[in-house]
């Protein structure tokens, strides 16, 4: 199936790894050109080399903080000049930060809210003249079911997570007209780095551990019982910024396994 994807420029946040790396590279596949943000230029270095070996689009790699307003209109500046337009915008950046009520502190609340939220606001404002000059635009929120009906001692990854569903849908109302759409995915339990870091503590406990041994673990509880792939929330973004997403927009797309209590 052609996707539509031919020379299209995508840019995607926590693009160095995971969830941004795997969505990247479905893309280049595709014939996109991409490029792929994150702090660490060396981890995106290895990132966009690896992508490279099967992509038929262009692939760099640019050092960015989706934080600071000033870091993410620079790499932008980088990508227009480069390619003179930005198509698709995948906001990805940020990974959860699970915590009480109790232990919640300002820096905790507004660090959260800063790369996921503002940051998302940033990259969206610094491609929609583009988007909107070319009558055509995707913008995919990376967010989490959780957004939707929070657990208990998800905050505040919950309440970030909850603005970016809502600023998907009020995006999707005024920027419809522009050809512009805006989807979220909500992720569950997926394969990532973030998964790992808390498997290298287990196994720093318990060497028995293995990393198969942790994913098959925090799989059990899923409906499908096993956690996601990368690459299977990648092929789903990829979709959504394709031509074939034509009519879709607004909507909050849970990519879990299951496992969400509402739909």
């Amino acid at each position: 199936m052609d996707l539509g994807l031919t020379n299209r420029v995508a840019v995607v946040t926590g693009g160095s790894e995971g969830i941004g790396k795997a969505a990247a590279a479905s893309m280049a596949n595709e014939g996109a050109n991409v490029a792929i943000l994150a702090r660490t230029q060396s981890k995106l270095d290895a990132a966009a080399e690896e992508i490279r070996a099967t992509a038929r689009g262009e692939v760099i790699a640019i050092s960015c903080d989706a934080s600071s307003r000033e870091s993410v209109d620079a790499a932008f500046a980088e990508i227009i000049a480069k390619w003179g337009r930005v198509d698709i915008v995948v906001n990805n950046a940020g990974q959860g930060g699970p915590g009480g009520i109790a232990d919640l502190t300002d820096e905790k609340l507004s660090g959260d809210f800063q790369l996921k939220v503002f940051g998302a606001v940033y990259c969206s404002q610094a491609a929609l003249p583009h988007m909107q000059k070319a009558r055509w635009g995707r913008i995919i929120n990376v967010t989490t079911p959780g957004g939707k009906a929070a657990p208990g001692g998800t905050l505040p990854t919950s309440m970030s997570r909850a603005a970016g569903i809502a600023m998907t849908k009020a995006m999707s109302k005024e920027l419809a007209s522009d050809g512009i759409l805006v989807n979220t995915v909500c992720i569950g339990t997926i394969k990532s780095g973030q998964h790992e870091k808390r498997w290298e503590a287990a196994h720093a406990s318990d060497s028995s551990i293995t990393l198969d041994d942790w994913y098959e673990k925090i799989g059990q509880p899923l409906p499908m019982g096993r956690p996601g792939e990368a690459h299977e929330a990648g092929d789903l973004i990829c979709f959504l910024a394709s031509e074939k997403a034509s009519y879709i927009t607004g909507t909050a797309v849970n990519m879990d396994g299951g496992s969400a209590p509402v739909v």
